[in-house]
């Protein structure tokens, strides 16, 4: 059982996350506060990038994107340093998962820029605010993410699926679950399927591409959610010489409170 950082203040929290104290995944931790996605790449492929989040605001919403070279990201939390603030990054080279490390020491350069994605996490404390079960938080381990037949926008070199996550719940709950989640269109919003897995393409419900399955009980239907992984499942299918980005589950804790990202 992990320890329980919902109370916490996004900072304190990014500040064990840095002396490696914690590097597990970051789901119920700061309650209130915005969670995001990481994505770091080369700046020759930055625009292409940022013009596929344009086009793929679903999978792909942008709180925050850095300077060519800085590792602060400025915009949702002054001070914070992406090189260390994050509990687990994956490095991918040329499409190929390379190493999951607890920090960027050895990989940062100077050429380097960051983007920031509006996480599911998000939108999650809302969810509990309402009386919904969120499966993987009750259950305590991450929540289970799919890659889909969905195709993503294509920008630039980038193309592919859209990954998405997976919460499991009454048809009564899902329903408030749509009315609670569309309110937030910064962190992914509404579902964009539930019911059927297969007809996004998902073959085993119980086998996760990415994260850990959850229990689904009779009478329950799966909602699914875009999901800020997707930038990893176009890294598998582009194969960029070189990429950096959260272990699926392990996020960036911004100082920006959800209901700022809200729309009502």
């Amino acid at each position: 059982m992990t320890m329980d950082y919902s109370a916490m203040k996004p900072q304190a929290v990014r500040q064990l996350i840095r002396e490696g104290k914690i590097d597990y995944f970051t789901s119920g931790m700061c309650k209130g506060y915005a969670q995001a996605n990481l994505v770091i790449l080369p700046k020759e492929l930055a625009f292409d990038f940022l013009l596929f989040t344009t086009r793929n605001p679903k999978p792909c919403p942008v709180l925050d994107v850095t300077e060519v070279g800085s590792p602060e990201p400025k915009a949702v939390a002054p001070g914070a340093d992406l090189r260390y603030d994050i509990p687990k990054y994956r490095i991918y080279k040329k499409g190929q998962l390379a190493a999951e490390v607890t920090n960027l020491d050895g990989y940062w350069r100077d050429d380097l820029v960051a983007f920031l994605l509006g996480c599911s996490f998000s939108f999650e404390g809302p969810m509990l605010d309402a009386g919904l079960d969120v499966r993987h938080i009750t259950e305590d381990h991450n929540v289970p993410m799919y890659i889909t037949n969905i195709p993503c926008t294509p920008a630039g070199v980038f193309h592919g699926p859209m990954v998405v996550s997976m919460r499991t719940m009454t048809p009564k709950a899902a329903i408030r679950a749509i009315q609670v989640t569309s309110r937030m269109p910064n962190v992914h919003g509404a579902p964009i399927h539930f019911g059927d897995p297969a007809a996004i393409g998902i073959k085993d419900i119980a086998k996760p591409d990415f994260g850990d399955p959850s229990t689904i009980y009779e009478g329950e239907v799966p909602v699914f959610w875009p999901c800020g992984v997707t930038p990893q499942a176009v890294a598998m299918a582009v194969k960029p010489d070189f990429m950096i980005t959260h272990a699926p589950g392990h996020m960036f804790i911004t100082d920006v409170l959800n209901a700022d990202l809200s729309i009502l």
